[in-house]
């Protein structure tokens, strides 16, 4: 009897193992995914980044993330299936919102790379993301307030991005965005940015006048900063020794501040005068957020 309890009992363990193992078999492998990313700001409340892999041809979830205020990012390590991380092409960031009750990526593509063995190395040029690193954009603009009734006593209280000597004619020589971004334009006036309106071309009227006078403006970006001034600013204003803008904004925008994406700026000198054309700097290179993801 006590020899068949001790066979009865070597068959139940070497069932038990033997299941144990089959189970482990048909268990999911996992494969960790790890971002290195800098240059992304904090979206506030109502929206967060998430990750995508492209996997035969159709984006996959790779984990939803903020960043705070010092540009850190809350996770950088997301557990994926490893099949589904082995096969991926490509990784792509977008900006959504919080909750999100849509399971697709939103139009808000940031910044995307191609997998080239473990790592792909993310750029806001790359074709999935905005399209453009933008450091070949060229911009100028004028001081000058058209809208205030022909009055010539506030003319440096007002910025138009329109090249006076073309006719006049644009003054921004900016790529098309995709879908999901506009352009905004921007007077930092004593540490206050003021929005002079969204735009997605340079030869039209942005989108707002809030600040403008009665008359009508050129048909170009641009605002006059004439009335309703924001809290602590006062208007008129002279813009001379202050600075302007051109930013790159998601859409929607929660945030009344220029977006981290700037890739045209431009002193205004002391000595500024109105009608005269002031080119901006480049400096879409400094602002483009840039990074890694690794398999």
């Amino acid at each position: 009897m006590k020899k068949l309890s001790s066979v009865f009992f070597i068959l139940i363990l070497s069932l038990v193992i033997f299941t144990a193992c089959e189970d482990d078999d048909d268990a999911p492998a996992f494969g960790n995914l790890v971002l290195n990313i800098s240059g992304l700001e904090d979206l506030g409340s109502g929206y967060q980044y998430e990750g995508w892999i492209m996997v035969n041809g159709a984006p996959l979830s790779a984990g939803i993330f903020s960043v705070n205020s010092s540009g850190n990012l809350t996770k950088s390590t997301f557990m994926l299936d490893a099949d589904d991380l082995a096969n991926a092409t490509a990784y792509i960031l977008t900006i959504e919102p919080s909750p999100d009750p849509n399971p697709a990526p939103s139009d808000v593509h940031i910044l995307a790379g191609d997998f080239s063995g473990s790592s792909a190395s993310l750029t806001v040029g790359h074709g999935a993301a905005l399209g453009n690193d933008f450091t070949s954009s060229t911009g100028g603009y004028i001081l000058a307030t058209p809208t205030d009734g022909g009055s010539d006593t506030d003319e440096n209280s007002g910025v138009w991005w329109l090249d006076p000597s073309a006719g006049p004619g644009a003054g921004l020589d900016l790529p098309t965005l995709p879908a999901g971004w506009a352009y905004e334009g921007w007077a930092v006036v004593d540490g206050t940015p003021i929005s002079t309106g969204t735009f997605t071309a340079i030869d039209m009227a942005d989108d707002a006048a809030p600040f403008s006078g009665s008359s009508a403006g050129p048909p170009f970006p641009g605002e006059d900063l004439l009335m309703n001034a924001p809290s602590g600013v006062t208007f008129p204003t002279d813009l001379a020794g202050k600075m302007v803008v051109i930013s790159v904004e998601p859409v929607p925008d929660n945030s009344p501040a220029p977006f981290v994406l700037k890739p045209l700026v431009g002193p205004v000198p002391a000595d500024a005068t109105d009608h005269t054309f002031y080119m901006m700097n480049i400096n879409a290179a400094a602002t483009n957020p840039t990074g890694t993801a690794s398999r």
